[in-house]
């Protein structure tokens, strides 16, 4: 039992007519002008001729995403998402309808039992799909489908993108979303939950249904709330008592088993479902007496007015006739629990003090955030994506006035209108007549406005637990956060943090029993601290506490300052039973205050935004800011991936890094077309992982760039300008079996160049430790089958025809075909092996590094050292090959090569004799064509063989942008 078996039944057949098929193109064409309603005093904007409908995203995620696309476990298709959303944008404005899409920026602790079993469902879920991962190397069946790691966060973008309409909640979502339905006069809500049935809403639609069709038109589900009352001869009162004896958050079915045992009512299972206990149930109900005597009500559910559970049913029924029309505005927010505290008169001296200091700023939004900025970052965005396919859907060929991007520029656009403030950046017209341009009627209805939250939140002074403290957390920065917040700006986690000390970490996709890394989230546990560190200003809290033991105001022994937030983390030990308390960790400089961060506009505070975002992620050195090494559109991308190798415990293998990073500057990165085409032979639990792992660090990447106030502009920071998830599989299976980086990037010699300056940035100063591959046991037979591809086994000796040299077994006593081989028993393939590409046939001759010999067999041997830095991808994976033991330095080019060739008849030609011998002609593939080596091998001074213009890379590597770090030359901006 439970309230979502209300939503069962409304879907059921055996509910006739409660769900019918609809085409929300053919309703907005029939919608009319429609009357205001009488009451003046509700400011609600004229509703027109537009379909408008608001759309819960957490019931469908997966629509949003685009469907099930087959290959989401490996990391998320964002360019094929985009390319939904475009589409589906089109239809929206084609079809005169306005969408409004809420996503779940609560923290409910009533509801936290909830959020733990969805998260129990999700572990399951995971479970099962690297299980079959592992056992069949394919993609999962879309029955097990999770969101990927960072959907929300990549939705938001998107639709932000796409001049769509996002809100999120703050205090309950259930409530708020149904309350701005109604308030602003929105025709229909889709969703798929049970608690909206039970609000009536003006029209329900399905959003687990919404389908957009070839031939243009969005088809979906209607929910018929009347055919359920007419069925079960029930008013509309009496569904909101039902859904309360049902069993939700506030009033659980566990305390209903004597009820439901005296109405004999069975336990639901997939092959008894909830049909009969729910007419059982609407028969008892519609004989108990009206929610507005609300004693009798009680005495006749539960026989007293004694009874413990007298207080939850009464509460539950009334949250749900809040939801209703004529119930909606008594709506208010739960009292939030606050602990007894000891306030501080000293503390208090040092808010006054940091108040003084700051109260110079503009606090009407972000300083970094300007339209000069946002309108060059709209150029960068488009030169980033001048070769993308999606291009050509979403509108960036037009001309920017007409652009949907400039939606989030104009404050004035009436559609992205949340609560009275624009969808854009936040102005300060907009932020100062927040208050006046909300209802009341709306403030009552609708908890989530911004002076509701800052005041309730602001109430909390700092208080002093021995050594931990709460700070004070300013007024400006609360009515920023809560804007942002609401407008879907910024990562709910941020308010979460400054108004409980409290977050939530969902189950990711890992293997809990893996041992190559530790859990994702402990990874990122660094980052989280130092975010806390930076929202709570512990640096400017420990200067004043030393200041103040210096003048005496505190004894010497006084114990620094400590700020602790609670996480809710799966871990065995601690399966979500109790948050983790976790201490903030400073960064190793000044760091100024938050307010200093979000709202300083002079220069400096421009460099210390962006060296708190660098220092966060390990990433406060020279190269990283540099764009002939890292384009700015991928710094993010370089900066997780550089956090994760500066991890103590080495996690990503060599062949990895380089998938990451040559993926990302692959040209069809950005063809949806070519993606969905592209196939995956092999989907390997590992990638699957490595993915994750990348995706979680750039979630938190970018709430590292809110915290910071947002010093890299939001459109440099989507994720599907470098990375895709099927992309980077198929890239790392090619890696992990190409002979080197030059093959990987498909011979594309400009692709390699740029690959190896952005790891060069990404290592830069670090000591590099690669995670090692794995050798698998020798077990005959079963060995071959497992073999790792040849340029990751050491140098074994298992060529020997006279067999068991280096202690290794012969087999067969025959070498291993240099070509490849297979092994066969009873004519069945039991194992095979890859090429041996230690030398390069008897002569033994040494041919450069990825390079062709033009007329000879097109012999491929590791990279040259002028790419991969005096190794060779190949020896980078463990080992030299046969016939490469040389010194680090320039590829040795083959001359006079006919001396060794004995058994040829010798040259006799006379007009060859008295010339020069030359050495083999070689090319590289271009995007210009095959052009010789001389002229694209770029030399030490920058230049190239044939004295070409120097690299981009030469001419420049300060360290721009970076703040008070040492640099070579002034920074400029």
């Amino acid at each position: 039992m439970g309230v979502d078996d209300l939503q069962t039944f409304l879907e059921s057949p055996s509910l006739e007519g409660g769900a019918v098929s609809v085409d929300l193109l053919k309703i907005a064409r029939n919608v009319t002008q429609r009357q205001q309603p009488h009451n003046t005093n509700r400011k609600i904007r004229p509703i027109g001729n537009k379909l408008k409908l608001i759309v819960d995203a957490e019931n469908c995620l997966d629509r949003l995403y685009g469907g099930y696309f087959s290959d989401w476990a490996c990391g998320g298709q964002w360019n094929r998402m985009v390319q939904f959303l475009s589409l589906l944008t089109q239809a929206i404005e084609r079809g005169n309808i306005e969408l409004a899409v809420v996503f779940n920026g609560t923290i409910e602790q009533c509801r936290i039992n909830e959020w733990i079993a969805e998260q129990a469902n999700v572990r399951q879920k995971v479970g099962m799909v690297l299980k079959h991962i592992n056992t069949k190397a394919t993609p999962p069946p879309k029955v097990w489908w999770t969101p990927p790691t960072c959907l929300r966060s990549a939705l938001r973008m998107a639709l932000r993108h796409l001049g769509v309409t996002v809100m999120c909640t703050m205090d309950d979502h259930h409530q708020e979303v149904i309350a701005y339905c109604r308030e602003y006069g929105f025709h229909g809500l889709l969703a798929d939950d049970a608690e909206y049935a039970a609000f009536d809403p003006p029209r329900y639609f399905s959003s687990e249904n919404l389908k957009l069709t070839y031939k243009g038109s969005i088809e979906t589900k209607e929910y018929m709330i009347s055919e359920l009352t007419k069925t079960l001869k029930i008013t509309q009162e009496q569904v909101c008592i039902m859904a309360s004896l049902l069993g939700n958050f506030l009033l659980p079915e566990t305390d209903l088993q004597d009820l439901y045992k005296k109405l004999n009512l069975t336990k639901v299972t997939a092959e008894n479902g909830p049909e009969n206990n729910i007419k059982k149930l609407a028969e008892f109900v519609s004989n108990l007496p009206s929610p507005s005597n609300m004693d009798a009500l009680v005495v006749a559910v539960l026989g007293s007015l004694e009874d413990k559970r007298a207080s939850k049913f009464r509460q539950s029924v009334q949250y749900y006739l809040n939801g209703t029309a004529s119930g909606f505005l008594k709506y208010c927010t739960p009292p939030v629990k606050t602990k007894p505290k000891k306030n501080t008169q000293s503390q208090q001296n040092d808010t006054a003090h940091s108040k003084s200091e700051d109260n110079d700023l503009d606090t009407s939004g972000f300083a970094s955030e300007t339209t000069e900025q946002e309108r060059e970052t709209l150029q960068n965005y488009k030169q980033a994506t001048a070769h993308s396919v999606i291009g050509e859907f979403n509108g960036l060929d037009r001309d920017m006035k007409g652009s949907p991007n400039d939606k989030y520029l104009d404050d004035s656009s009436d559609s992205s209108r949340f609560n009275g403030v624009s969808n854009g950046s936040v102005s300060s017209s907009s932020s100062g007549k927040n208050d006046a341009g909300m209802s009341s009627s709306n403030q009552a209805a609708n908890s989530s406005n911004n002076t509701t939250t800052s005041k309730r939140i602001s109430k909390a002074k700092t208080s002093v637990v021995g050594n931990v403290i709460t700070p004070p957390v300013s007024p400006d920065v609360l009515r920023t956060a809560s804007l942002r917040h609401q407008k879907g700006l910024m990562a709910p986690l941020i308010l979460h943090v400054l108004s409980t000390q409290e977050i939530r970490l969902p189950c990711l996709m890992e293997d809990e029993s893996n041992r190559d890394f530790p859990p994702i989230h402990d990874i990122y546990q660094l980052l989280r601290q130092r975010i806390y560190a930076v929202l709570f200003n512990l640096h400017h809290l420990r200067y004043v506490h030393t200041k103040k033991k210096e003048s005496g105001d505190l004894p010497e022994n006084a114990p620094q300052p400590e700020i602790v937030v609670k996480e809710w983390i799966y871990s065995r030990s601690n399966p979500y039973q109790r948050p983790e308390e976790v201490k903030a960790e400073p960064l190793p400089w000044a760091v100024p205050t938050l307010q200093r961060l979000w709202f300083g506009p002079s220069v400096d505070d421009k460099r210390r935004r962006m060296r708190a975002l660098l220092s966060c992620l390990n990433s406060d050195t020279p190269l990283i800011l540099n764009t002939a090494y890292v384009p700015q559109h991928m710094l993010i991308m370089a900066c997780v991936l550089r956090y994760i190798m500066s991890q103590e415990k080495p996690i990503m293998r060599r062949n990895e890094l380089d998938a990451f990073i040559c993926h990302a500057f692959n040209p069809n990165l950005m063809n949806p077309q070519y993606l969905q085409e592209l196939t995956l032979n092999v989907v390997t639990s590992r990638g699957v992982q490595l993915a994750a792992l990348f995706m979680k660090g750039v979630d938190m990447a970018l709430i590292a760039n809110d915290a910071c106030g947002a010093p890299l502009p939001w459109l440099m920071c989507c994720p599907w300008l470098y990375f895709d998830g099927k992309l980077f599989h198929y890239t790392l299976t090619r890696s992990a079996h190409a002979k080197n980086i030059l093959e990987v990037c498909e011979n594309y010699i400009e692709r390699v160049v740029k690959v190896e300056r952005m790891r060069k940035a990404i290592l830069e100063g670090l000591d590099v430790k690669f995670a090692k591959v794995p050798l698998p046991p020798f077990a005959g037979p079963t060995m071959l089958r497992t073999l790792p591809p040849p340029h990751v086994l050491p140098n074994l000796n298992l060529q020997s025809s006279r067999g068991g040299s280096g202690g290794v077994p012969s087999l067969r006593q025959r070498p291993i075909p240099s070509r490849g081989g297979q092994l066969q028993v009873a004519g069945v393939v039991v194992g095979s092996w890859g090429a041996n590409y230690g030398y390069q046939g008897g002569a033994r001759q040494m041919v450069p590094g990825g390079y062709t010999a033009r007329g000879g067999r097109g012999r491929n041997t590791s990279v040259g050292n002028q790419m991969s830095g005096g190794g060779g991808y190949q020896n980078s994976y463990g080992g030299r090959g046969r016939g490469q033991n040389r010194k680090p330095g320039m590829p040795t080019f083959p001359v006079n090569a006919r001396k060794n060739q004995v058994n040829k008849k010798r040259n006799t030609n006379k007009s060859n004799k008295g010339q020069k011998q030359q050495g083999v002609a070689l090319t590289v593939k271009t995007d210009s064509g095959d052009v010789p080596v001389s002229d694209v091998v770029i030399a030490e001074d920058g230049t190239t063989g044939s004295g070409g213009k120097k690299e981009d890379c030469a001419e420049s590597v300060e360290h721009k942008g970076q703040g008070d770090a040492p640099c070579k030359v002034e920074p400029t901006d």
